[in-house]
């Protein structure tokens, strides 16, 4: 056909698709445009294949040079009136894309709640409330003695009453509205939404540190700051965040606060509603998608002024911002480990700065990284040395249990310390980083061990825990369940033993020897429901008796009848490979510790070890985190390891570990091609691999990986961004599975 009969367009939408591609694509504008104005921010729905996809436009301009305008297809449709993401957060995505190096439709998706990616409307956030009609208000004292009658007599009294209110006022209202409608009598209403809140409650006085740290952050007069809160477990950091936040709506501004767990918003709500005496919305992965979208929607208009979420939260649009505080920002969980691998405190900082608002960055035992941040000077270093009111810090006691018998994992002494406890009144934490019955099953008369059969290699098999008594076997790492066996897969044998102790072996052991005290797990089997460990918490109440948790009970719940914590199987951690790994236990061990002993009680923290020596529980109990961190930044910085170096680790997944290799090592060519091949005087990028990922094998796939470290930011983003174009491109990518993690949280 002539090519008269296709001028070029003189304009194309530039899309960005939820797609593993790093490329927007061009579409002509919408035949029949729905909406006037910029398009830029908007999501549309668009023509891809044999399918329809809904993707956001990020650029409106002239064709690139060159193109077909026949192969252009039109967007379907223009699904937002209005940008739905713009400004700051569109500009805040779009360097989270380039710094993770990830397509940008991809990030784009993950920054919305789910219903918005699937195209739907942005939801509604106003409340409904009932009127009279005309009609209604005439017919009122004709109508017959009844809730009818008297839900029409409150309307009366009121020109609207919102639903909320009419749940307070009359008990099972709904009833008589659906009468009074039925008949014209009575009409619903759309208002806007009800800001009622409990009257705020005063809090404690602030102390002369946290006085002093409120201070420092209120100085910074609103403009962009960043405050790194360093304060011992039950310092009262959470003050010094709701003296900062009160000043924030004081001016009139919006306050996101970031917590790493699901767990702790229920806590922190709780906490937040009653003192600031505004609605405080949640928004975390538990929530419905309807619930979620809401809250978005509601900060998006300027409507909510306080959020508490997890990661996913750095997302919300702050149309009016005052404030991001990260509470336990060293946790790891605010790491994302698939899909865009974007680290929600390092984002929260880039949109502080973006923002122009202070950012407050709290914990116990903050991140070496953060650490070095404040000893440059980039943060504000604000200390919280000693307890609030008139707790202390409790007492540590290390149990060698070399060559003692151990009974579900706890040695003889641990266990007569804990019945004092309860029958001195006391509440226990026994701390297990484990789930589970236990960790292996073991054949003792030939040795024969339970392994994972998607996760397992001929040189490292991976066990299968034991759970519901020795009665399954469930892969942590893929999800592979089966029953465990009744004899032995490879003698025959009956001797099959469940090896070593996880948090359900120890409930039932203390269980068993303490059946006049509850005993309650919590893990995340035992959590799963929504609001679970809010309720379970909840009943277990101030009463004498035990907690066998995970790490889920060492961030920031506050448990004042605790009064001893008995620390099990600290030393699977003193000696791993990791080189986070000694970083990580110091602030499990802290964190743990820091249950015990919060209110007027005096608290014990009990550590049961095989290694009593140990350097690490050694630095930590002479000198506590501040020591351990001094020593552990030394050897960092001797290391060449972050935070004094910057890394990158690319990973391959293949069912033959042949592509995966050949995969890693086409792109270590194209590194050392754009970077100069190692041992060149002028070559800052260091290339190591391929080499087999610490863990060779997970859910069938064989996985090897490339690890790629600079001295400095700008050379380790220079060479990704000049050699991933040849490596998507390349004939290996496309036989493999691969993934990239900018700032990897650990190298598994």
């Amino acid at each position: 056909m002539p090519e008269a009969l296709f001028p070029p367009p003189s304009t194309v939408w530039r899309v960005a698709l939820p797609l593993p591609l790093p490329r927007l694509f061009d579409y002509l504008p919408p035949a029949e445009p729905s909406a006037a104005g910029d398009p830029v921010g908007c999501r549309v729905r668009v023509p891809f294949g044999r399918r329809e996809l809904i993707g956001v436009v990020v650029e409106v301009g002239p064709p690139e040079a060159g193109t077909d305008p026949a192969a252009l297809k039109a967007v379907a449709a223009r699904l937002d009136p209005e940008p739905l993401l713009h400004g700051e957060l569109l500009d805040s995505l779009r360097w989270l894309a380039r710094y993770t190096h990830a397509p940008l439709g991809e990030v784009l998706a993950t920054a919305l709640p789910g219903p918005l990616r699937h195209g739907e409307a942005l939801a509604d956030t106003h409340a409904w409330a009932w009127r009279l009609t005309e009609a209604g208000a005439t017919a009122r004292e004709r109508l017959r003695a009844g809730k009818p009658r008297r839900l029409a007599d409150l309307l009366a009294e009121h020109d609207a009453l919102d639903e909320d209110r009419l749940d307070e006022l009359l008990e099972d209202w709904r009833s008589a509205a659906r009468a009074l409608a039925k008949r014209e009598h009575a009409q619903r209403i759309a208002v806007p939404a009800a800001q009622r809140a409990p009257t705020p409650q005063p809090g404690p006085a602030l102390n002369d540190e946290q006085q002093a740290a409120t201070d420092s952050v209120l100085a910074a007069g609103g403009r962009f700051a960043a405050f790194l809160l360093d304060g011992v477990t039950g310092s009262g950091k959470t003050e010094v965040y709701l003296h900062a936040i009160a000043d924030c709506l004081a001016r009139g501004k919006q306050a996101l606060i970031l917590v790493p767990e699901i767990g702790l918003t229920p806590q922190t709500l709780a906490r937040f509603r009653a003192r600031l005496g505004v609605p405080v919305h949640a928004l975390h992965s538990g929530l419905s998608d309807g619930e979620r979208v809401r809250t978005w929607a509601a900060f998006a208009r300027g409507q909510a002024r306080v959020a508490v979420g997890t990661r996913s939260a750095v997302f919300l649009p702050l149309r009016e911002p005052g404030l991001i505080v990260i509470d336990e920002e060293h946790d790891g969980s605010f790491k994302q480990l698939d899909g865009i691998r974007y680290h929600a405190r390092d984002f929260a900082l880039v949109r502080a700065k973006a923002l122009d608002v202070p950012v407050l960055l709290g914990s116990a035992t903050p991140s070496l990284e953060s650490l070095r941040n404040a000893q440059a000077g980039r943060y504000g270093h604000l200390q919280l040395k000693r307890r609030a009111g008139q707790a202390q810090p409790p007492r540590v006691r290390v149990l060698d249990v070399r060559k003692r018998p151990l009974e579900a994992g706890l040695s003889p002494e641990l266990i007569e310390r804990i019945g004092g406890e309860l029958r001195a009144g006391g509440q226990v934490l026994v701390f297990k980083n484990r789930r589970g019955y236990a960790p292996v099953l073991l054949c003792h008369d030939c040795g024969w061990t339970a392994h994972c059969p998607r996760c397992s290699t001929p040189l490292k098999g991976t066990p299968m825990t034991v759970h519901g008594g020795g009665r399954r076997l469930q892969c942590h790492h893929c999800g592979t369940r089966r029953p465990a066996p009744d004899a032995c897969p490879d003698c025959g044998g009956l001797a099959l033993q469940s090896q070593g102790a996880g948090t359900e072996r120890i409930e039932e052991s203390l269980a068993a020897r303490f059946p006049d005290f509850p005993v309650l797990r919590i893990d995340r089997g035992s959590t799963q429901k929504r609001d679970a460990l809010e309720q379970m918490l909840g009943e277990f109440g101030t009463t004498p008796g035990v907690l066998v948790g995970t790490q889920m009970l060492a961030k920031g719940h506050d448990l004042p009848n605790l009064t001893l914590v008995a620390v099990v199987g600290i030393d699977e951690g003193l000696f791993s490979a990791d080189f986070r790994a000694p970083e990580k236990l110091a602030q499990l061990l802290i964190q743990v510790a820091g249950r015990a002993g919060r209110a007027d009680k005096p608290g014990e923290v009990m550590l049961q070890t095989h290694h009593p020596d140990h350097e690490l529980l050694h630095t930590l109990l002479s000198g506590g985190y501040p020591a351990f961190a001094e020593v552990e930044l030394a050897q960092r910085e001797a290391a060449g390891f972050p935070p004094f170096a910057h890394m990158a680790l690319i990973r391959a997944e293949a069912q033959e570990v042949e592509a995966a290799n050949a995969f890693l090592a086409m792109a270590r060519r194209e590194f050392e091609r754009v970077a100069g091949p190692r041992g060149r005087a002028d070559t800052v990028l260091e290339v190591n691999g391929p080499v087999p990922a610490p863990m060779p094998r997970r859910a069938g796939y064989l996985r090897a990986q490339l690890i790629l470290s600079a001295p400095e930011r700008r050379p380790l983003h220079a060479a990704l961004d000049a050699a991933l174009p040849a490596i998507h491109a390349a004939p290996e990518a496309r036989k493999v599975r691969w993934s990239l993690d900018v700032d990897p949280a650990d190298l598994y």
